[in-house]
């Protein structure tokens, strides 16, 4: 079952831009400039949607000078895919358990 934490973690990933900069973050580690840049959003709204990432513990700032990089932390999307393998054996047992309707 999974727990109010990977509920949450869903709804942060749910947002089409967050789970784009998750997908670009997956390949590199990089600041907020090199993201404004591959996915045309503005800094502002950027930062917004980083902020979150950051608070909900799937990505770390790394501070370089006057730039923030941010990377992935691959620990908590792992543990992510483990519940959604978990959710998809059950649902795997589950086909063969019917309830009878009273």
């Amino acid at each position: 079952m999974m727990t109010s934490v990977e509920t949450d973690l869903i709804r942060v990933l749910a947002d089409p831009l967050r789970l784009q900069i998750v997908n670009l973050l997956s390949h590199e580690t990089l600041c907020t400039t090199h993201l404004v840049e591959e996915t045309g959003a503005r800094q502002t709204n950027l930062s917004n949607h980083l902020r979150v990432l950051r608070e909900a513990g799937v990505v770390e700032t790394e501070p370089c000078g006057r730039y923030t990089y941010y990377k992935l932390r691959p620990d908590v999307i792992a543990r992510l895919a483990d519940q959604f393998a978990d959710l998809a054996e059950s649902a795997r047992t589950a086909a063969d358990n019917k309830r009878a309707c009273s």
